[in-house]
């Protein structure tokens, strides 16, 4: 058996080595855009390939799939299904785990998404307003003071996501400037790189709570979930500094987090569920691969959605595939064949912490944290139970690794607490150094009792909020007050 995989970076390490520890003995060949020294070496390892080269080129991957005969193709980002790799994959009788590009339309454009849930009332949805204009959404701004977050209208990322709440009227003039700076640099910079949705820029109700991550395996017809996952996007402990794409992320066990009960667990998976037959009654096509709900626990609805991945996340995968035991070529055989439900999902009942080291520079200043020589020691790590997966980084001709200006590393700990989990992996942190002397950096506190506790304690609080209101009538109900007309209400 032969598996191609399309992707570069940890979350793509993480389902290499899944693919690999099947009974089949697949071999595993690769296109990556950088030689991921870890999945370089499972290619070898198996007799396979990889392929350095254009992830999202219909051209370049279409050589590779033409030149040899792949039992089946896994795309592990969500760039290749915007440019429609699945799609051409599937074309040339291949058989592709990863969504085409109509149905990954879900991620790609937020506002698609949007309207997607509010069209077939979805429950997690949220007030929304997109704009194609710049100069609309800032008429918009100007005329409507209200707490909202400010989004590029593309998958970006995890780039250029503001929230800036409204509360505070001595403040309203400096909020107000904020959030109009915000919309231009959202369009300008961020929304300039893109041109495949017409919308440029959204704009939300405000909302706060925990967030997690629901990622689950589905044939089109069956969704089947994995243990959720809570991401750590901010830089720095303490949830402060930069956005990123993820510094760490944690699970618990049974599938859930400390935050997180059974019910709210049942209610997000049943959100994702229905967003998958919306999507097959828009498009007419089935659904192959994976689709997370990045959710957020909040007053309005309890789990709601913030954003859809047509793919694993990432740090988020490397949380459940290392102790995912049910093989995973069966899952993929089962996707294709659309026989989902014959399978039976397994994970190894465990906690599990996830901490990502980065160079200095990312995630904003990029340029600074690329070609800097790395050096890895992958015995540390082992010592203390834990597993690596190679991230943002290249090997160029002289066989150096080079760090790409991304994280470089994630490493995954298991345990039978997460703050346990979170001490094994805190232990690991130092197999990484860039022998220049450029700095890493990574959050120390995801996974602590600390950080736990402030969770659960904004989770009890929105939990509150949201009870009440189910027990009033009120979910997917906004009431305002208006001088002069009394109560409106608004229904979801």
């Amino acid at each position: 058996m032969k598996v191609l995989l399309i992707g570069h970076g940890a979350r793509e390490h993480a389902i290499a080595e899944a693919i690999t520890r099947s009974v089949y003995a697949p071999k595993l060949y690769a296109i990556c855009s950088s030689k991921n020294p870890g999945i370089l070496k499972l290619c070898r390892e198996t007799g396979g390939k990889l392929f350095k080269g254009d992830e999202n080129s219909r051209e370049f991957v279409s050589k590779i799939v033409s030149e040899r005969s792949f039992d089946f193709v896994f795309i592990g980002p969500e760039e290749p299904l915007f440019h429609g790799i699945s799609d051409t994959v599937e074309k040339m009788g291949i058989p592709c785990i990863g969504a085409k590009e109509k149905l990954a339309e879900v991620e790609r454009s937020k506002a698609y998404m949007r309207r997607l849930m509010w069209k077939y009332k979805i429950p997690g949805r949220l007030k929304f307003i997109a704009f194609k204009d710049l100069r609309d959404a800032i008429t918009y701004i100007e005329a409507y003071a209200e707490s909202v977050a400010i989004k590029p209208a593309r998958q970006a990322g995890g780039k250029g996501v503001k929230v800036i709440s409204d509360f505070q009227a001595y403040l309203k003039d400096e909020k107000q400037k904020v959030k109009l700076a915000h919309a231009k640099d959202v369009v300008e910079r961020l929304m300039s790189a893109y041109d495949d949705i017409e919308d440029r820029i959204l704009i939300e109700e405000k909302v706060e709570g925990p967030e997690y991550t629901m990622q689950c395996f589905t044939d089109g017809r069956t969704v089947l979930p994995m243990p959720a996952v809570q991401d750590n996007k901010n830089a720095f402990n303490d949830d402060i500094g930069p956005e990123t794409g993820g510094m760490g992320s944690i699970s618990g066990r049974e599938g859930l987090l400390p935050f997180l009960t059974k019910e709210e667990y049942g209610e997000s998976v049943e959100i994702v569920e229905k967003v998958v037959h919306a999507l097959h009654k828009e498009t007419g096509e089935r659904y192959h691969g994976l689709i997370a709900g990045q959710m957020m626990l909040t007053d309005k609805w309890g789990p709601t959605i913030i954003e859809f991945y047509s793919r694993f996340g990432d740090p988020e995968a490397v949380n459940v595939l290392p102790i995912l035991e049910t093989d995973m070529i069966d899952i993929c055989e089962a996707i294709i064949s659309e026989s989902l439900h014959k399978v039976k999902l397994e994970f190894r009942d465990t906690a599990t912490v996830v901490k990502c080291v980065a160079a200095w520079g990312y995630p904003n200043y990029r340029d600074l944290a690329k070609g800097h020589p790395v050096h890895v020691d992958e015995s540390i790590p082992e010592k203390y139970g834990c597993r690596l997966y190679y991230g943002a980084i290249d090997i160029d001709e002289k066989g150096q690794m080079i760090s790409g200006g991304s994280r470089l590393i994630e490493i995954f700990g298991e345990a039978e607490t997460i703050p346990e989990a979170s001490e094994k992996v805190e232990k690991s942190i130092n197999c990484i150094q860039l022998t220049d002397g450029w700095r890493v950096f990574h959050r120390s506190d995801i996974g602590t009792p600390e950080l736990l506790r402030k969770r659960i304690d904004l989770a009890n609080l929105v939990r509150m909020l949201y009870h009440y209101r189910k027990e009033k009538g009120l979910i997917g109900i906004d009431i305002d007050w208006i001088p002069g007309k009394g109560k409106i209400v608004h229904e979801y």
